[in-house]
């Protein structure tokens, strides 16, 4: 199972180190991290960089209790203001993907046309290649990426997942 995992952390050097040195030293490996300087409607900082946001996304196949173990020793270090374990509540979820692709003038109506499907833009075009831009549910991404794939994928770079609860509930 994925767990998503958001945590808010004082803004400081080392700690971004030492919040991966937990998951490392549990022999878990991150699917996908994101960290970011942000707002925290219970912590308010107007300028917004006393506090970043690290979204976290682990898959926990080999012991689930050891999840619990590594949230509880991330909620003692010094610098975690709050943590949130979002593997079993109703998110909103979003990546953001950049894919580079071969493409022949020939067949640059037809990837127009899975662009538009997939609403995905067209953010630029060279002699054989065009740079697709998608946002979206990591679902969505997966299928654009496996539709777009028979067309030569140049690379492929994907953000980490970011994620927000659903309604008033605070992250």
């Amino acid at each position: 199972m994925k767990h998503t995992i958001a945590v808010l952390v004082n803004n400081k050097p080392g700690v971004l180190a030492k919040v991966a040195g937990l998951f490392a030293r549990r022999g878990y490996n991150i699917d996908s991290l994101v960290v970011n300087a942000t707002i925290d409607g219970n912590y308010p900082d107007p300028q917004g960089d006393k506090y970043s946001r690290m979204t976290i996304v682990v898959d926990d196949e080999n012991d689930p209790r050891i999840m619990d173990q590594i949230e509880k020793q991330l909620n003692k270090l010094i610098d975690v203001v709050h943590l949130s374990d979002h593997t079993q509540t109703q998110i909103v979820r979003r990546e953001l993907a950049l894919i580079k692709i071969h493409a022949t003038p020939e067949q640059r109506s037809e990837v127009f046309t899975v662009c538009q499907v997939f609403r995905a833009l067209i953010v630029d075009i060279g002699e054989g290649a065009i740079t697709v831009e998608v946002a979206g549910a990591p679902d969505k991404i997966d299928a654009l990426v496996d539709v777009l794939r028979p067309y030569g994928i140049v690379e492929l770079v994907r953000t980490g997942r970011v994620v927000l609860a659903r309604g008033e509930r605070m992250t």
